[in-house]
């Protein structure tokens, strides 16, 4: 039998060649790359399009490569017919088209991740390969077929089955999610692998992977579906920018750098979020009957005046009757169109009415252009435009409910289902910041509105200026040049020029574009978003492809809601569930102690199984409030200490309120060096950091140190779930007013 080192030396053969091919790869696209730069911006309109387009796509293929380095290769399949397939983040062929790697989202990679000794699926043994850096430093095998094992070499000590996996869990935090491509489970991969077509919703507690199945389904469905995907894009919806910036190596690290990543804040071109709402007041917001204030806020700007209003035009007098007001607006709102488009008929039909009242006036017909010339005169009129942009005024989104939230009347009038508590709690000065909560009633009222009008007529009129210039800059090259008219015209020129601009990837058109529509949408912590949230994310993608990832136990704002009463309202049951079973983050004996304080406050939480536990991973300790920054001082310089050098992150958790104290007490002391991230980083990447637990949903560190559960509790159990369940190794309790049921 082949002894280990020789295992490990053929191996590391089989990998040294898998990386030179990366490299020749890396090479050759770096030198087209630099070719295409290299011709400058000289060169036809055409030229410079085609130039662009190359430089995209060899960037882009650059990136892929450089993405893909780190564990490129991690296993192999035996097979029965004695051939042999290495598995990795990408697929490669050698110069003569022959397979050297097999892509893991290639079907025939599939059995790395599904094969049991029960179901071998023709594989004899799955071996794993452990790296760091290019280097193998070991091998472990799972035989699930020992008769058919025949020739294949197997080193006893080799045969350790979920060794990698452990090794993965037990590893230090680098304040970057990592991908799980070399460690991915049975239960995890047929989630990966699931249909595109509908919503398939991921349920799974705390550390059963559910962010990273999620991720990688996205890559795998870019990869099988890629005709389909590739020109609409996927977009992965996450809770916040810190958690974007968290997972954002992930799915470059397998093999895909296109995807657009975004929070529901983002969502909405030119809107801003500078405010974050109180819990109460974001739930009013998020509630479905503000799709219904929204819309009567809309109705209501199409109003018939409650007297004539009479207007002298060229000496003939022409009247605003309510009559007409009310019927062309009943004939606008049959149209279906959105407000502001719909006001284009609207005004059409006014303008003919009164046309038809000045010429009534002469005693006889007048032609066509005659009449086209009465209307635009009537169409200028101050005073008629101002009577019918008040039966119809044209509108912006940030208008409409700027309105409805800062004028009490307003609210009253378009929202009577809410009692006078509620309504005070949303109202606020016009001139407010807006919130995240505001931005799924931005986007309702943008779908009713639809674009102004005049900003669109606006816009027409800067097109044909830039037409224009563009055309007179055809007309110069062209004389310049000497070439004949009958060789190409200037306006054949100026449409060349018109669409030889740089070549914007998917996430720059889709983040300019509010209409833009997704191939597949993944929603990270979807149990948080609320149903007028729910209302803007299904706009994005028509076809209700969806990957719905969260936990209902750990909604922060303590919703309660089922799957059910969150998606039937927007996906009308058309959505399959998936459970994720297996916690392979939080040690047993932690995760044990969040669930009983959840279910002691009433949360329902799910069953999962701890994949191991940690010696000494729970400590809880009481303190005075004199003591509590000492002892955290204390606890943050032990937890650090029980970690790697240089590797390993500790987070501190507490109240929101006290977050900046923590922070304080922290930096007086030595200890506080280690808040600050090295080089350019942002606070992800320092050893230690002080979040409250919103900020700290998603994210998983080694040690958590958390302060008054109780104070977390009273705002929200799933807060104070949250926090408990983000170590790896240990969790450290400090409480200055007793510790809360289930914990005690």
């Amino acid at each position: 039998m082949t002894g280990r080192q020789d295992q490990l030396r053929q191996e590391q053969a089989a990998v040294d060649l898998r990386y030179q091919r990366l490299d020749t790869l890396r090479a050759q696209a770096r030198e087209r790359l630099a070719t295409v730069r290299r011709t400058g911006p000289s060169g036809s309109p055409q030229n410079r399009s085609e130039r662009d387009a190359f430089a995209t796509l060899y960037e882009d293929r650059v990136a892929q490569l450089d993405a893909v380095e780190d564990r490129l290769c991690f296993g192999r399949l035996d097979l029965r017919d004695r051939s042999d397939l290495y598995i990795g983040r990408i697929g490669l062929t050698d110069a003569e088209h022959t397979s050297l790697l097999t892509d893991w989202r290639a079907p025939a990679a599939r059995a790395f991740y599904s094969a049991t000794s029960a179901r071998p699926d023709g594989v004899v043994r799955r071996r794993h390969l452990l790296t760091r850096g290019r280097a193998v430093t070991g091998i472990e095998d799972e035989v699930l077929d020992l008769d058919l094992l025949g020739d294949h070499a197997v080193d006893p000590s080799a045969l350790a089955g979920e060794g990698a996996l452990l090794a993965a869990m037990a590893a230090g935090r680098t304040g970057r999610m990592g991908d799980i491509v070399a460690t991915i489970q049975a239960e995890q991969d047929a989630v990966i692998r699931g249909d595109l077509a509908g919503a398939l919703v991921v349920q799974g507690g705390p550390g059963t992977g559910k962010t990273a199945v999620a991720l990688h389904r996205a890559a795998y469905l870019l990869y099988t579906h890629r005709r389909a995907l590739e020109r609409s894009g996927v977009l992965v919806l996450g809770p916040s920018r810190v958690f974007l910036r968290y997972i954002d190596q992930v799915l470059p690290s397998l093999g895909e750098t296109g995807v657009v990543t975004a929070t529901v804040a983002d969502l909405l071109p030119g809107v801003t979020v500078r405010a974050t709402d109180r819990d109460d007041v974001a739930e009013i917001k998020g509630r479905p009957v503000m799709a219904d204030v929204v819309a009567r806020a809309v109705r209501r700007r199409q109003r018939v005046p409650a007297a004539p209003v009479a207007v002298r035009v060229d000496g003939r007098e022409v009247v605003v009757r309510p009559r007409d007001v009310r019927e062309a607006i009943g004939r606008a709102r049959r149209t279906g169109r959105p407000h502001n488009l719909a006001r284009v008929t609207f005004v059409r039909d006014m303008l003919s009415r009164l046309a038809a009242q000045w010429v009534d006036q002469l005693g006889h017909s007048v032609p066509d252009e005659d009449r086209a010339a009465v209307i635009e005169d009537l169409r200028t009129t101050r005073e008629i435009r101002i009577a019918l942009n008040l039966a119809w005024m044209p509108l912006t989104p940030q208008r409409l409910v700027g309105e409805v939230l800062a004028k009490p009347h307003v609210l009253a009038e378009v929202a009577p289902e809410l009692d006078a508590r509620e309504r005070a709690l949303l109202h606020r000065p016009v001139d407010s910041p807006w919130t995240e909560s505001d931005v799924p009633l931005l986007d309702e009222a943008a779908e009713l509105l639809g674009e102004d009008d005049q900003a669109e007529r606006a816009q027409a009129d800067a097109d044909a200026r830039r037409r224009q210039e563009e055309l007179d800059y055809a007309r110069q090259v062209l004389r310049s040049s000497g070439v004949g008219q009958g060789m190409v015209s200037a306006e054949v020129l100026a449409e060349r020029f018109a669409h030889s601009g740089p070549v914007l990837t998917t996430a720059e058109r889709a983040a300019a574009d509010r209409t833009w529509t997704y191939g597949h949408v993944v929603v990270d912590e979807a149990q948080e978003l609320s149903p007028m949230a729910w209302r803007m994310v299904v706009r994005r993608c028509p076809t209700r492809s969806m990957t719905i990832v969260g936990d209902t136990a750990q909604s922060v704002r303590g919703t309660g809601r089922t799957w059910d009463e969150a998606l039937d309202p927007v996906l009308r049951g058309s959505w399959r569930l998936a459970e994720l079973t297996v916690n392979y983050r939080t040690p047993a004996s932690v995760a044990q102690a969040a669930r009983a304080v959840a279910t002691a406050a009433g949360v329902h939480v799910g069953t999962t199984t701890s994949a191991r536990d940690v010696p000494d991973a729970l400590r809880t300790r009481s303190v005075g409030p004199d003591e509590l920054h000492g002892a955290l001082v204390r606890e943050v310089r032990r937890a650090v200490e029980r970690l790697d050098e240089g590797a390993g992150r500790v987070a501190v958790i507490g109240p929101a309120g006290q977050v900046e104290g923590l922070r304080a007490a922290l930096a007086d002391d030595d200890v506080g060096r280690l808040l600050r991230p090295e080089g350019e980083g942002t606070t992800l990447d320092a050893r230690v950091s002080v979040l409250d637990p919103r900020a700290a949903k998603g994210l998983e560190f080694d040690v958590v140190v958390l302060v008054e559960p109780l104070e977390i509790l009273a705002g929200s159990p799933g807060d104070l779930y949250v926090a408990m369940t983000r170590p790896t190794q240990a969790l450290r309790v400090l409480a200055t007013g007793g510790l809360p049921e289930g914990l005690s």
